[in-house]
């Protein structure tokens, strides 16, 4: 962090020089930080503190799409000229050692109440067995092994990156307020009553608080918490957008005079070779390769005295040169995950301005008062997605059964279609009860099957202890809205009924249309491969040919599957101007 304000002071200090003279306001005239007229606050501000491992990544306008050769033939991605705004983005792959440090943090605040939210975020590690292959080691030793700790982490899911993204969000703000002064470092965090943002912002989180407050000018408060307005906390880590990912892998700004792009590239690098070819300084890399992708079948490393990646699979993830935004390994190493929900017509219809598929609107849900309803005090979980996982399970595992396990799954059954009942008509209290009386009931009983059903029930949680408690916004509080009513608009111009060929039938068939939308359809029932649970990867990772290495191709995987080719890094959107105090340049030449 390379802003150490002390906010208490900095606002304090305000009401200091008003012992001289207040700002006044431009509209108003009425004084700033005056307890005398109310005590409406202008607390001091610069611009956006850089978050600990990001990069600014300067917008602009590219070519967004398939700029080469369509290899594959798929025809999903087809060239138009969008706008990124300005945005940060870590400088490497989230890490091995990063992910452990959040394993830890989950058993030492959920472990003892809640093990399934702990369990929840283990990344597979069996995504790196083959059926003709010995790579049982990665198995065993990538993901906790302190050789591999700088590596990038590996059969992660896109759900799994999510929550380690909003977890991130919380820790990194956490510490920005015990920096201040505001809070000390609280290590009894248990269960609901840890840190979060939106707890925060909402005054429902107050352990560990160092001072009550900052000043409030308020003449009828003494202290009040730190709120968005004061410019303290930062915005939420999250994966980048697609059309981000593959904007800051280019690295145009590397390459442009004035406002014209010199060079168009088909890599994050100049020129259509994949080696250094620069003679520079010796040419001590010259020859190098430029990534960590598979040269050549059979060939993903090279030959021993010369090898030409330095890696077998992954490599450690400040490995060869960045691209010209400082960002490490945008082409090889392993594919990233990013925000979007897969459509192949993509392209055709999401905005040139920060374009974006895979919006679904939420809300903050309110208590009779109007106030923020209390944070969850409980684990909740995804019903619909539960009883999907329960009748797949039965069905794989018919005839399989012992009696006493055939009965457990059927008192299962019976308590999970309650449950979607009960959430039908709006009662989600007791829905999430019967699911945690099927939890009781998994773990009352000692049989082979109940380690395997407790891990898929733990894999559809939906919202953890502490979190503010969110819902999707209806259509009916959205009335008069004109730019947005429902949700949900994964499916908007691309699966919805009105742009499907059931659109004169009036409704959609029961196997979801055009694309799978729900968890309840079976998989052998989809029309598609495709569904709104379908996210898009990026790059090429150390398993892939050099053509994933262009930053226009694009992949897609159920968002609940995982891979030991996907890894993922965080991104976070720019408030304010696009380059900020990088202006002052600029304001200088106008000066003189």
């Amino acid at each position: 962090m390379n802003k150490h304000l002390n906010i208490g002071l900095l606002i304090a200090g305000a009401a200091l020089l008003s012992g001289c003279q207040f700002e006044k306001s431009g509209a108003t005239g009425w004084n700033y930080n005056d307890s005398k007229n109310g005590g409406f606050e202008k607390a001091p501000f610069v611009e956006q503190e850089n978050g600990p491992g990001l990069i600014l990544v300067e917008g602009g306008q590219f070519t967004m799409g398939r700029v080469t050769d369509d290899l594959t033939h798929d025809w999903d991605n087809i060239p138009r000229t969008v706008t990124v705004s300005s945005f940060y983005m870590d400088e490497v792959e989230v890490t091995n050692f990063y992910w452990l440090e959040y394993l830890y943090w989950l058993d030492r605040v959920y472990g003892a109440d809640f093990p399934e939210v702990y369990k929840k975020a283990l990344p597979d590690t069996l995504v790196w067995r083959s059926k003709l292959a010995f790579t049982e080691p990665y198995t065993e030793y990538y993901l906790r092994h302190p050789a591999y700790r700088d590596y990038p982490v590996v059969g992660v899911n896109w759900l799994q990156a999510n929550d380690y993204c909003a977890w991130r969000t919380d820790r990194v703000n956490e510490v920005i307020l015990i920096r201040e002064g505001l809070f000390e470092h609280y290590p009894n965090q248990i269960n609901e009553d840890h840190f979060t943002t939106d707890s925060y912002l909402a005054g429902q989180y107050e352990s560990g608080k160092k001072v009550d407050g900052v000043q409030d000018f308020n003449p009828n408060k003494d202290t009040r918490n730190i709120k968005m307005e004061d410019g303290v906390l930062l915005p939420r880590y999250r994966l980048p957008t697609e059309a981000e990912w593959e904007y800051a892998s280019y690295g145009l700004v590397g390459n442009t005079v004035d406002e014209r792009i010199v060079e168009r590239r088909i890599y994050p690098w100049n020129g259509h070779w994949v080696r250094y070819d620069s003679r520079k300084k010796g040419g001590a890399f010259y020859g190098d390769f430029r990534g960590n992708f598979m040269r050549g079948r059979g060939d993903y490393m090279g030959v021993a005295g010369s090898l030409n990646d330095n890696a077998d699979v992954t490599a450690p993830v400040f490995s060869y040169w960045p691209n010209d935004y400082g960002l490490y390994n945008m082409a090889g190493n392993v594919s990233e995950w990013v925000m979007d929900v897969y459509r192949p017509l993509t392209g055709e219809d999401e905005n040139d301005f920060r374009p974006f598929r895979g919006n679904v609107f939420k809300t903050k849900v309110l208590n009779s008062d109007g106030g923020i309803k209390d944070k969850y005090d409980k684990v909740i979980y995804d019903i619909d997605g539960i009883k999907y996982w329960l009748e797949e399970f039965q069905k794989r595992m018919e005839g399989k059964f012992t009696d006493e396990e055939g009965k457990l799954v059927e008192d299962l059954m019976t308590k999970i279609n309650q449950a979607q009942e009960f959430a039908s008509t709006r009662k989600p209290d007791p829905a999430q009860q019967n699911v945690q009386d099927m939890v009781d009931m998994i773990k009352g009983q000692d049989l082979e099957i109940c380690p395997k059903l407790l891990s898929g029930i733990s894999d559809y949680q939906s919202d953890q202890p502490g979190e503010v408690q969110m819902r999707k916004v209806t259509v009916e509080e959205n009335i008069d809205r004109r730019n947005y009513q429902e949700s949900d608009n994964i499916d908007f111009k691309d699966g919805d009924l009105e742009s499907s060929v059931y659109y004169l039938q009036g409704d959609e068939p029961e196997n979801g249309g055009m694309y799978a939308n729900s968890g309840e359809v079976a998989f052998q029932d989809y029309l598609t491969l495709i569904s709104d649970h379908a996210r898009v990867y990026k790059g090429a990772s150390w398993a892939d040919r050099i053509y994933w290495a262009n930053p226009g191709t694009r992949r897609y995987l159920d968002e609940r599957q995982s891979t030991a080719t996907i890894g993922f890094r965080c991104a976070m959107v720019r408030v304010g101007s696009p380059v900020g105090l990088g202006d002052d340049k600029r304001r200088s030449k106008l000066k003189k």
